[in-house]
């Protein structure tokens, strides 16, 4: 009887063990502190347009649930870049804009730097 209690208490541990959730957080990308990663930029159309030499990483995929209420939008997530490194921020819902579109964040290649590109509420055309 000792060991066939000995036994149960066992399984149950192992079971309650495989039960634990492990959850990644995003990775982080730093640069060498050999050089200026990034600067502040006010371009002509552009509000404080941020400059970085390191490319964003790919996106990771993101898990797009429910809208907690029906007609929200989804705004995607982003890298931004937060101390000298790339940081993902989670996309999120959001209530619509009567006559506006969600115009995603976005970095573009210029030469040898990346240019981001806030997110924002265009107009409808």
């Amino acid at each position: 009887m000792k060991n066939f209690c000995k036994i149960t208490v066992g399984v149950v541990s192992l079971m309650l063990l495989n039960a634990c959730i492990v959850v990644r957080s995003p990775p982080v990308y730093y640069r060498t502190a050999v050089d200026t990663p990034a600067t502040l930029q006010t371009e002509p159309g552009q509000q404080n347009t941020v400059v970085a030499n390191v490319a964003p990483p790919m996106p990771p995929d993101e898990v797009i649930g429910v809208a907690p209420v029906a007609g929200y939008v989804w705004l995607g997530g982003a890298w931004f870049w937060e101390g000298g490194r790339h940081v993902w921020h989670h996309g999120y819902w959001a209530e619509p804009r009567v006559g506006f579109l969600w115009v995603p964040h976005r970095w573009e290649h210029v030469g040898a730097s990346w240019h981001f590109r806030a997110g924002h509420w265009g107009r409808r055309r």
